[in-house]
């Protein structure tokens, strides 16, 4: 009597198919799955596009000029790119920026405290919103959006209402007469060229972020860690992951960041408007979609919203340098955030299915 297999599957399919997927993935299809790939064809094609309608955009002077505006945006871009990771937001990292500037200004002028010790009362200052921000998420449970919304109104109303009580006007008043200001600004806000070039302090400090957070984020274990909140927190906790402790982290870097930035703010302009800020939450999350990362959680990139940055300073510039209306860039913003996330969703999709 003949036996009749009992596998739906033939032997040699199934063969096939444990091949496939054991088999080693195509330099195509590592490439694909990169987070950063669509941004980087993106820039790409950026400059391509304005270097043909626009002529200012070839004068190699304005390099300078385009990259120092993609660094004021990326130094902050990096870490909400980061927290983004992590599946959650911080709606307030614009106004922080603005509130490190005027905590280190108003220290300074009204206590007379040495520039440097109001520096550093600032990175305190920092420190402790990105701290309240990741305890309260962690206390309360509240989406992020919230707890960081909340902080974005108490930060926006502090800075205008201390800003008036201490110089009666809505700026905080001018310091570059101080003890330690000549060093705080050959710190935070100085610049040397490259023939024609101009290089600003941001720039190089913008640079070092991305690469540190992208060191971070790839090979190390705290970067599998922030991987794993942002794809499933419960899971993560599951298997040992400090969720918690990952979340306070990653606002302490957004505040660290938001400090960098503060002190560039003041140091370069001698002053800080108290309502600086506000919007340029937006502008850090739209840098780092366009870079890569999923509203989501779990999936995105630090050199991705550096990319995403430079794409917003060369677009932005760009307008400029072509003559053409600026009032529609918010709008171009918008489209671009749209396709941004349409691109980014399909790219990782066709990647999984590799």
């Amino acid at each position: 009597m003949s036996t009749v297999s009992t596998s739906s599957t033939p032997p040699a399919a199934s063969s096939a198919a444990v091949e496939d997927r054991v088999a080693p993935r195509t330099g195509a299809v590592k490439l694909l799955r990169l987070p950063e790939i669509g941004a980087l064809l993106g820039a790409v094609a950026v400059c391509v596009f304005f270097l043909i309608v626009a002529s200012a955009f070839r004068n190699v002077d304005n390099v300078g000029t385009i990259l120092y505006g993609a660094a004021t945006i990326g130094i902050m871009a990096v870490p909400v790119a980061l927290l983004m990771v992590g599946g959650e937001f911080d709606l307030s990292a614009g106004v922080a920026v603005t509130s490190s500037g005027l905590a280190a200004s108003l220290l300074a002028w009204y206590f007379n405290f040495h520039v440097w010790f109001a520096v550093l009362l600032a990175l305190v200052v920092s420190l402790l919103i990105g701290l309240f921000n990741g305890v309260m998420l962690n206390r309360t449970g509240l989406p992020s959006f919230l707890v960081t919304l909340g902080t974005f109104f108490i930060l926006q109303g502090v800075n205008l209402g201390m800003t008036k009580v201490v110089t009666g006007n809505v700026a905080s008043n001018n310091i570059s007469d101080m003890q330690g200001f000549d060093s705080a600004k050959n710190v935070f806000a100085w610049e040397t060229s490259i023939g024609s070039v101009a290089i600003k302090a941001p720039i190089v400090y913008w640079l070092i972020i991305t690469v540190i957070a992208a060191v971070v984020l790839r090979k190390s274990r705290f970067g599998n860690w922030i991987y794993a909140v942002g794809g499933d927190s419960d899971a993560a906790r599951a298997v040992g992951v400090p969720v918690r402790g990952v979340r306070v982290v990653l606002y302490l870097f957004v505040g660290f960041c938001a400090w960098l930035a503060g002190m560039h703010l003041l140091f370069e302009f001698n002053t800080v408007q108290s309502g600086d800020g506000v919007g340029n939450e937006f502008i850090f999350i739209i840098a780092a979609v366009v870079g890569g990362c999923l509203l989501t959680g779990g999936y995105g990139s630090a050199i991705g919203a550096s990319l995403g940055a430079l794409i917003f300073a060369m677009t932005q510039l760009g307008i400029n340098y072509a003559g053409w209306n600026p009032d529609w860039f918010k709008t171009f913003l918008g489209v671009m955030l749209v396709l941004a996330t349409l691109v980014n969703v399909w790219v990782k999709k066709k990647a999984d299915a590799r």
